[in-house]
């Protein structure tokens, strides 16, 4: 395994236990998550930055608020990449108001309005999203809920038309299908290749083609919310062979790590993991020109939702298991 991604698997580990210390009663299923959220950020957790995030989301909110569901330890370990948390989600909360006015409130329109404070969040940007999820919805009316709403409002800064988003999503929707039988994970997985400007075929291949060479070279991967992760690693600059190498090593190392163990995490969730955390070596952090720009905000916003989609279904898990103990 080379230096870079030897560092990056023992940062990961490192980071998962500080937040699962943090986080004892709350934070076991969503560390590993939380803790790529770092790797991806170049950071690493602070036991009083993480608890200084909770601590502000509880006294900025009611007990019923959006921001208190389980979506609330991603957005404390957010805010505690901040420099300024308190500014931070003080715009946090305003660009949910404004997205309320169009979407009905959730954890995921809370955890998309942080995202969108990066961005320059618009009245005219936000009604573009309704109208993409409207479209979302009109294609897909039993699949499309309010986790869709992420996606939609994310592609509003596709410069791509809508037409073009629209169709893009069904195309590949379609060849995925094909593949992959869980309609609602195929939808996300739609949602995320939209971000590519490339022709449907070609990026649809490329998850096969990544798909097949994981099962072939390491073992099975997952069908269901882990395909999220496997189409943002389909967009990433880099070849299928050097990805899947990567994730081999990287599951390698984890299958030696604490709770990644015979009586650890499953196979199919370790594997999303190494694919999160190879897709962390290749993430573009700069362009030289508009046209490379415009590639590389495509390929963040498509790691943000593939991270999204792992957050919802891993918060489910959570939830589920709550109501079962």
């Amino acid at each position: 395994m080379r230096e870079s991604l030897e560092k990056l698997c023992n940062q990961f580990i490192a980071a998962r236990d500080v937040i699962k210390d943090t986080f004892r009663w709350d934070g076991s299923y969503l560390a590993p998550v939380c803790a790529n959220l770092f790797c991806a950020a170049g950071a690493f957790p602070d036991q009083d930055r993480l608890r200084a995030g909770r601590e502000l989301i509880n006294q900025r909110t009611g007990i019923f608020s959006s921001f208190r569901g389980y979506i609330r330890i991603p957005l404390a370990c957010l805010l505690s990449m901040e420099d300024h948390p308190d500014e931070k989600f003080g715009q946090t909360q305003n660009v949910y108001q404004m997205l309320r006015r169009e979407f009905s409130g959730s954890d995921y329109l809370a955890l998309a309005a942080f995202l969108l404070t990066e961005y320059d969040c618009t009245e005219e940007r936000i009604a573009r999203g309704k109208g993409i999820y409207r479209r979302m919805k009109a294609e897909h009316p039993l699949l499309t809920s309010s986790e869709d709403s992420i996606y939609a409002l994310m592609m509003a800064w596709s410069d791509q038309s809508d037409d073009e988003l629209i169709a893009g999503m069904e195309a590949c929707y379609q060849l995925l299908k094909e593949r992959f039988h869980d309609s609602d994970c195929v939808q996300t997985m739609s949602h995320i290749l939209a971000m590519d400007k490339a022709e449907t075929n070609a990026k649809c291949e490329r998850v096969f083609t990544l798909y097949d060479m994981i099962e072939r070279e390491i073992g099975k991967y997952g069908k269901h919310h882990e395909l999220a992760v496997l189409a943002a690693l389909a967009m990433l600059p880099a070849e299928p062979g050097a990805l899947v190498r990567d994730m081999a090593e990287i599951d390698a190392f984890l299958e030696q790590q604490k709770g990644y163990g015979f009586f650890g995490i499953d196979r199919k969730t370790r594997l999303m993991h190494a694919a999160m955390i190879a897709s962390d070596a290749y993430v573009p952090r700069d362009a030289v020109d508009t046209a490379a720009l415009s590639g590389t905000i495509a390929t963040l916003i498509a790691m943000q939702m593939a991270m999204c989609a792992v957050i919802a279904s891993t918060t489910a898990a959570a939830a589920s298991s709550s109501s079962h103990s």
